[in-house]
C-alpha cells in the first residue's frame, strides 16, 4: 500500500466456506486494484479448513489480509472485526460464499464518488443452483442523491428497508465516524435489520445504481438460511433492536408502522417453514413469537395484518388469539 489509505476497504467474512473461497477469492483477484484493501475475517470454522485455504488463495491478491478471530461470534461480529481493520475512504461487504462480477468494484466505487453521497445501494443476482436471477432494490429512483428517510415507507409497500443486504451497497467512512455503520455484536440472523434501519433513518443522503455485480448464493446447506437450530430466532432481538431505537424517533408513529409489520411477516413466514426446524426450536420460534405479537395492541396489529394474506394471518391466530377479526 502507498503512503495514502486505500480507498476501498471489501471486508469478507468466513465461515465453515472452504468449498467456496476458490470462487470468492478468484472473483476479488478481478477485482484487484492497488488502492483497494481486502480484508478477511475467519470466525473460527468448525467443519473444514477455511482458514488455511484463505492464507493460500489470498496471496494472489495485491493488499489483503486474514484476521481469525478466538472463538466463533456470528456474522455480525465478524463484520464488526473486520470494519475496526478497514482504513478505506469507503467500505463494502461481501459473504465469504458469494462473489462478484470482474471489474465490479471499480465500477461500485466510480458511481460513490460521482455521486458524493453517504451510501450507494446496488441490484444482486441471486444464483440457485444454476438458476440466476437479478433481485432490484426496491427503489425506481436510480442514480441521484435521495433522502434515506423517503425510502422507508409506505407501510404496505416492499421498501429499502425490506432490502437489508449489507453487501448490496458501498458505504462512505463518514457513516463510521458517525457511528452509523456497525452491527449489533453477537447477532448470528436478520443481523442487517436494525443496521439498515438505522442508516435509512440517520444518514443524510444515499443512491441506488443499477449494478448487477453481486451473486448471492442461496440454496447452500451451510448457509444460516437453510439451518433451523436456534442460532435463527436471533431475528426476535433484531426486530426487537429496531423497535427500541424507533422509540425516540420524530416519526416514530409512522414508521413503528412498518417496523411491525415487517415483523409480523418475519414470523408468519418462520412459522410457515416449519419443517425446516428442530422440533424443540419450532417450540420456542412458537413461544418468543406469541410474546412477540402480545406486545403489539390490537389496533396495531390490525392495522399491520391487513392484506398480508390468508396463510400468514393464519399462521399468527394460531399462536395468539384475539386476531379472529383482523382482515388477511
Amino acid at each position: 500500500m502507498s503512503d495514502h489509505p486505500p480507498k476501498l476497504s471489501v471486508i469478507v467474512p468466513c465461515f465453515n466456506i472452504e468449498a467456496y473461497v476458490p470462487d470468492t477469492v478468484t472473483s476479488l483477484v478481478h477485482n484487484d486494484r492497488d488502492d483497494f484493501e481486502f480484508i478477511f475475517v475467519e470466525d473460527r470454522s468448525t467443519k473444514d479448513n477455511t482458514y488455511e485455504a484463505l492464507l493460500t488463495l489470498t496471496k494472489r491478491l495485491t493488499h489483503s489480509r486474514v484476521v481469525r478471530h478466538e472463538r466463533n461470534g456470528g456474522l455480525a461480529t465478524a463484520r464488526n472485526t473486520g470494519i475496526d481493520h478497514a482504513e478505506g475512504r469507503y467500505l463494502t461487504f461481501l459473504d465469504g460464499d458469494d462473489w462478484l462480477a470482474p471489474g465490479y468494484l471499480a465500477a461500485l466505487v466510480d458511481r460513490a464518488e460521482r455521486l458524493d453521497v453517504d451510501f450507494v445501494r446496488t441490484d444482486h443476482v441471486q444464483v440457485t443452483g444454476t438458476a440466476r436471477e437479478v433481485h432490484r432494490a426496491p427503489e425506481g429512483r436510480r442514480n441521484k442523491p435521495l433522502d434515506p428517510r423517503s425510502s422507508i415507507l409506505p407501510v404496505d409497500a416492499t421498501t429499502m428497508v425490506d432490502y437489508p443486504y449489507a453487501w448490496a451497497g458501498v458505504y462512505h467512512r463518514r457513516l463510521l465516524d458517525r457511528g452509523l455503520l456497525r452491527f449489533h455484536d453477537g447477532l448470528r440472523t436478520a443481523e442487517d435489520r436494525p443496521w439498515i434501519w438505522e442508516l435509512h433513518r440517520r444518514a443524510e443522503s444515499y443512491a441506488v445504481a443499477s449494478l448487477h455485480g453481486v451473486f448471492y448464493r442461496r440454496g447452500i446447506a451451510s448457509s444460516l438460511t437453510q439451518i433451523g437450530d436456534v442460532r435463527q430466532l436471533d431475528f426476535f432481538r433484531s426486530f426487537d433492536i429496531v423497535l427500541e431505537e424507533l422509540a425516540d424517533d420524530p416519526e416514530v408513529g409512522r414508521l413503528r408502522k412498518k417496523a411491525l409489520r415487517n415483523y409480523c411477516v418475519v414470523i408468519a413466514h418462520q412459522l410457515l417453514d416449519r419443517n425446516r426446524f428442530e422440533r424443540s426450536v419450532y417450540a420456542r420460534l412458537r413461544q418468543l413469537g406469541a410474546e412477540a405479537l402480545e406486545r403489539m395492541s390490537t389496533a396495531e396489529l390490525e392495522e399491520a395484518l391487513v392484506g398480508m394474506g390468508e396463510k400468514r394471518v393464519q399462521a399468527l391466530r394460531r399462536i395468539h388469539g384475539g386476531m379472529k377479526g383482523v382482515a388477511a
